[in-house]
């Protein structure tokens, strides 16, 4: 008996181009948790949940420069980066936390 055979795709319509699992988070939410991190960093654990932003941010635009690339991202991307960075001077013992406070 060949009942479905052919007709697939009228009965069970899939956009085309689309490979991969939508099990996971979609790209707005990514920048919204991107942006997140990036925010937390400056108070506590900035070694850490920099590169967590920089990575959300990265995948929230799609893993790619062109196009249109959506504004949580992008923050979460330049946070994220200004995080890790500062986390690493903290780090090297060039800066204090605090310091020129007292």
């Amino acid at each position: 008996m060949m009942a479905s055979f052919g007709h697939g795709t009228r009965r069970h319509p899939r956009s085309r181009g689309r490979t991969w699992s939508r099990t996971g988070p979609d790209r707005a939410t990514l920048g919204v948790i991107g942006v997140i991190c990036a925010v937390a960093g400056f108070f506590v654990l900035g070694i850490i949940l920099g590169p967590v932003a920089i990575v959300c941010g990265w995948l929230a635009m799609g893993r790619t420069w062109a196009g249109s690339r959506p504004v949580t991202a992008v923050v979460a991307l330049v946070l994220g980066a200004i995080d890790t960075l500062l986390a690493v001077i903290w780090l090297s013992g060039a800066a204090t936390p605090g310091m020129g406070m007292f």
